[in-house]
């Protein structure tokens, strides 16, 4: 369960102050896409994590192991195959899936490689995004989406309804799920998954498979 014992402010990423949360003390984590490392190093700092990391730019690589992070250069969409089953205790992908060229595929991979999966990702179904594009009838730009279509790397956008029929999809179960805003503000989607759909600007998911005890 989400507890705040983890100080919703400072210099980190809301989404990585609630993904600590849901990890457990000690627990081998894999944070595919993990950029800068932040996430691996709150996690370290905050939870004695064993983590690993696997990032696609090269520069982003480098600096995560100047910083002493076990990371290395890998593609979400090619190269998770290649990680045996149960891994980990829990496999993240931070605002990343929504990137990707098959999220279905990766997210299956995440769920496979950790007992745990633990997914954050921008919600476009958020009441300013539907106002843009309803007033103007071009896609919106906002803070959490600040690029225009032509260059932004989001090939995939979803709403918070259509990630968990994805979850459904793949035949996993939701442990915990919180939708936010900017300033940290939550609304527990257990309450309402059509009213989170509308405020939360995004979201963070714990899952793991129907069928693992």
């Amino acid at each position: 369960m989400l507890k705040p014992n983890i100080p919703l402010s400072g210099p980190h990423r809301v989404d990585h102050l609630l993904i600590a949360e849901l990890v457990e003390k000690g627990s081998r984590v894999l944070d595919v896409g993990c950029g800068d490392g932040a996430l691996l190093q709150l996690l370290a700092d905050t939870k004695d994590t064993d983590g690993r990391g696997v990032e696609l730019e090269r520069d982003r690589v480098n600096a995560c192991v100047t910083r002493g992070l076990s990371v290395i250069q890998g593609d979400a969409d090619r190269d998770l195959d290649d990680y045996p089953d149960e891994a980990f205790d829990y496999a993240i992908l931070s605002l990343t899936i929504q990137a990707t060229r098959y999220p279905k595929t990766v997210l299956e991979n995440l769920l496979r490689i950790g007992r745990r999966a633990i997914v954050s990702f921008p919600n476009f179904g958020h009441w300013r995004i539907r106002m843009e594009l309803l007033l103007t009838g071009r896609m919106p730009q906002t803070q959490n989406l600040p690029e225009p279509w032509y260059t932004s790397p989001d090939a995939h956008l979803c709403t918070i309804k259509d990630f968990a029929d994805l979850v459904e999809l793949v035949d996993a179960e939701v442990e915990e799920a919180v939708a936010f805003n900017a300033s940290g503000h939550r609304l527990p989607i257990r309450h309402s998954l059509s009213m989170q759909n509308l405020f939360g600007e995004k979201a963070v998911f714990l899952m793991r498979k129907r069928d693992q005890a």
